[in-house]
C-alpha cells in the first residue's frame, strides 16, 4: 500500500514533468535559458543563469528578461492545478539591479477560486537579495492542461 507522502511525491513529479512538457513551446523562455526547478500545486520555482545577452546598455539585467523569468514561473504555478490558466494582469516592481550570477523566481498562490487566481512572485539573486516583485492574476479556463497538451 502506498503512503500519502509517496503519492504526493509522485504527483509533484508528474506535475513537474507535465509542466515541463507544456512549456517546451515557450521559445522565449528557452532563449533566456529559464528552467523550472520545482512545481507543486500553487507553487513554482525557476531560474536563469545570467548571460551577456541578458544585459542592457548599462550592463544590468534587462527588465524584460527579469519579467520573463517571473512570468514563466507564474505560469507554472498557475497551471499547476491541471487547469489551463491564462494571465489577465501582471505588474512588476524592480527593487535592485542584477549583473551576474543566477536569478531565481519563486511563485506562490495567494488566492484561487474556480475562475480567478492570484500569485506573488519574488525574483532573487544568488545571495537571496530581492531583485523584483511580480504580482499576477489568471483566468482559469475549463480546459485541462492534459487535454491541451494532447491537442498539440
Amino acid at each position: 500500500m502506498q503512503t500519502t507522502t509517496h503519492l504526493l511525491k509522485q504527483k509533484r513529479g508528474k506535475n513537474l514533468d507535465q509542466i515541463k512538457e507544456f512549456f517546451k513551446r515557450d521559445k522565449f523562455a528557452e532563449y533566456i535559458n529559464a528552467e523550472h526547478l520545482e512545481v507543486s500545486e500553487g507553487y513554482a520555482k525557476a531560474k536563469t543563469d545570467i548571460q551577456e545577452h541578458h544585459l542592457n546598455g548599462v550592463g544590468i539585467v534587462q527588465g524584460g528578461a527579469t519579467f520573463t523569468l517571473a512570468d514563466f514561473t507564474f505560469a507554472a504555478a498557475a497551471n499547476s492545478h491541471g487547469t489551463v490558466a491564462v494571465a489577465i494582469n501582471a505588474t512588476i516592481s524592480f527593487v535592485t539591479a542584477a549583473t551576474s550570477g543566477t536569478l531565481i523566481a519563486e511563485a506562490r498562490e495567494t488566492s484561487r477560486n474556480p475562475k480567478i487566481a492570484t500569485y506573488t512572485i519574488e525574483v532573487t539573486d544568488d545571495n537571496s537579495n530581492t531583485i523584483a516583485i511580480f504580482q499576477g492574476m489568471v483566468y482559469r479556463k475549463k480546459q485541462t492542461l492534459e487535454s491541451f497538451i494532447d491537442q498539440a
